[in-house]
């Protein structure tokens, strides 16, 4: 018979990673089951201060010392300078009109810079998920959760004192028992769809697409269009965002040279832009801001681009007896 561990993880991302480093520390017995193999790219890249800090108590209250210096940029870059992350020192935003040059406005109504470190060694961090998750999982392993990866689950079954999970790894049939198990698979994973949970909407937002992917050649926006006073930081060191009206973009630029961009709009936006057409869409969209149009020059994707049809997610059930 198959053992039982007491905690099955669904998902190798850094929720399913520092959740089961957590648990073994904790003396519990863990398993994590992920669908893909490392590296691979996901979004949801940047950090913040309050992610940063959260990640800081989480390693120093479960002794994650592998973890610690990678909650602030000055020691991720003493401590692992060979793991790509990009600096982020604050928010950065402009507001365009479409099809519009930007007018000239010495009073910088249209930008808005937030701090959010007084200097880079505090500074906050642009996860490159392909290196930051690898790391985390490798870590995980030496801290002996049981790995298997390339694994397709197909079926949850409740016996009570514990639950199976059943599926195939790289062809062969796989069997799982667990006491627990905690689905860090994303949005609509594979509790959502086994138990069918269903979806709730999100009270106030507005239903929205987005398109993305990653790029080479990238300019920096202060190269284009140099500061006229001091910034309280380089403009494109940090989380840098593009609004206009019904939508936003997003440009975050890793140490490697490579650049996460993408576009989150409105239904209705998403639609008039074509976003479910990929890359045509994603064309069209920067001819029509001229600062990104120059920024982007010389750029070119090293990925395929991505839509996501419907980018909120809320779940109609998030717990169960033992799952959640």
């Amino acid at each position: 018979m198959e053992p039982t561990y007491d905690i099955a993880v669904l998902g190798s991302g850094f929720a399913g990673s520092l959740t089961a480093m957590i648990a073994r520390r904790l003396g519990r017995s863990v398993v994590m089951l992920e669908r893909g193999r490392h590296p691979r790219v996901v979004i949801g890249e940047s950090s913040t201060p309050l992610s940063n800090l959260l990640l800081e108590e989480l390693s120093d209250r479960y002794r994650l010392d592998e973890v610690r210096p990678l909650c602030k940029w000055g020691l991720w870059q003493q401590a692992h300078p060979e793991m790509a992350c990009g600096l982020k020192r604050g928010f950065t935003f402009y507001h365009h009109r479409l099809d519009r040059p930007a007018d000239p406005d010495p009073e910088r109504r249209d930008q808005l810079l937030v701090a959010a470190s007084p200097h880079d060694r505090i500074a906050d961090t642009h996860w490159y998920r392909a290196d930051f998750d690898q790391f985390l999982v490798q870590a995980a392993q030496r801290a002996d959760v049981e790995y298997f990866d390339e694994v397709r689950l197909e079926r949850f079954t409740d016996h009570d004192s514990h639950v199976v999970l059943e599926g195939t790894r790289q062809g062969q049939p796989l069997t799982i028992r667990a006491r627990f198990v905690v689905d860090a698979t994303g949005p609509r994973g594979f509790l959502h769809r086994a138990l069918s949970l269903g979806e709730l909407p999100l009270p106030g937002m507005p239903a929205t697409q987005a398109l993305y992917s990653h790029f080479t050649g990238v300019g920096r926006l202060s190269d284009a269009q140099p500061p006229a006073d001091n910034p309280p930081y380089p403009p494109d060191d940090a989380a840098v965002h593009h609004i206009f009206p019904g939508g936003w973009i997003w440009v975050l630029q890793f140490s490697n040279g490579i650049t996460s961009a993408g576009v989150a709009a409105t239904d209705a936006v998403a639609s008039q832009l074509g976003l479910a057409e990929g890359r045509p869409a994603w064309d069209r969209l920067i001819d029509r801001i001229p600062a990104l149009l120059e920024q982007f020059a010389g750029s070119r994707p090293n990925l395929p681009f991505t839509h996501i049809p419907r980018l909120g997610f809320r779940s109609a059930v998030i717990a169960g007896r033992n799952w959640a």
